[in-house]
C-alpha cells in the first residue's frame, strides 16, 4: 500500500506497509558494490548515491536488464584494461562514464556540466531496475536531486525495502535542436533538484530504481539531503 501526500510542490509517497519491508531485507541476496578501488559498503545517506554502484547479486536480484550485454564497459568503451572502460563490463546493467575530449559530456549543451569521469548508468529501457543498498543515521524525509541526461524524457520511480516510496517521478528532456550533433543529445546533462521526497528508516535499506517509461536516460547520481 502507497499512501501519497502532498507537501507544496512535491508529492511524497509513504511505504505504508513495514512488516513486508523487514521481510525484504531479510530475505534479499545482493550485497553492496565492492571492487580494488571503491570499498563497498552501503552508501551512506544523507549523501550522495552512485548509481553505477548498484549492489551485486546479478540478474533477477540486484538488477533486471533488457539484455545481458553490458553496452558500455566493454563495447563503447574498449576493454583496454582500464578502470573506467572496464567497469563491470561483465555485468548486464550499461554503463559509461563522462569523457570531457571533443566535447562530448562538457558540450556548451549542458544545463549543468557534470564531473569528469563521472560512472553512470545509460542505455535504460522501460521495465529495468536496479538496487542500491544504503544506510541512514536516523529516520526521516530525504530530498533527492538527480544528475542526469534524458533524450526523450520519461518517468522512474524507486522503492524502499521492496515497497514503493514514490510516484511515477517526471524526468525532463534534455534534448536540445540547437546540438548539431545528433548523437550528443545522450550526452545534455542537467539537474532535477527535489525531485522527490523520500521517507527513509534509521540504519540500513535497499532503494530500487525503477525505469518506467521512454529509458534512453543516463543516471548519475543522487544526492539525497
Amino acid at each position: 500500500m502507497l499512501i501519497c501526500v502532498a507537501v507544496g510542490a512535491l508529492v511524497i509517497a509513504i511505504p505504508a506497509n513495514s512488516s513486508s519491508q523487514k521481510h525484504f531485507l531479510k530475505t534479499y541476496k545482493g550485497t553492496p558494490y565492492e571492487d580494488a578501488r571503491y570499498h563497498g559498503s552501503p552508501q551512506k545517506l544523507p549523501g550522495r548515491v552512485e548509481c553505477a554502484y548498484y549492489d551485486r547479486g546479478g540478474e533477477g536480484v540486484a538488477y533486471h536488464d533488457a539484455d545481458a550485454k553490458n553496452n558500455g564497459s566493454g563495447a563503447l568503451n574498449p576493454a583496454d584494461g582500464t578502470y573506467l572502460n572496464q567497469f563491470r563490463m561483465d555485468e548486464g546493467v550499461d554503463t559509461s562514464y563522462t569523457k570531457f575530449h571533443d566535447e562530448i559530456d562538457n558540450s556548451p549543451y549542458d544545463l549543468v556540466q557534470p564531473p569528469e569521469n563521472q560512472l553512470y548508468v545509460g542505455w535504460t529501457e522501460p521495465g529495468e531496475w536496479f538496487n542500491i543498498t544504503v544506510e541512514t543515521d536516523h529516520v526521516g524525509l530525504y530530498t533527492a536531486d538527480l544528475l542526469y541526461t534524458s533524450n526523450h524524457g520519461g518517468t522512474i520511480s524507486l522503492d524502499v525495502n521492496g515497497e514503493p516510496a514514490t510516484p511515477p517521478l517526471n524526468i525532463p528532456s534534455t534534448f536540445d535542436a540547437k546540438d548539431p550533433i545528433p548523437w550528443r543529445q545522450w550526452h545534455h546533462w542537467n539537474l532535477a533538484p527535489h525531485l522527490s521526497q523520500v521517507r527513509l528508516p534509521a540504519g540500513k535499506s535497499v532503494l530500487t530504481v525503477h525505469i518506467l517509461t521512454e529509458g534512453n536516460m543516463n543516471l548519475a547520481y543522487f544526492d539525497f539531503k
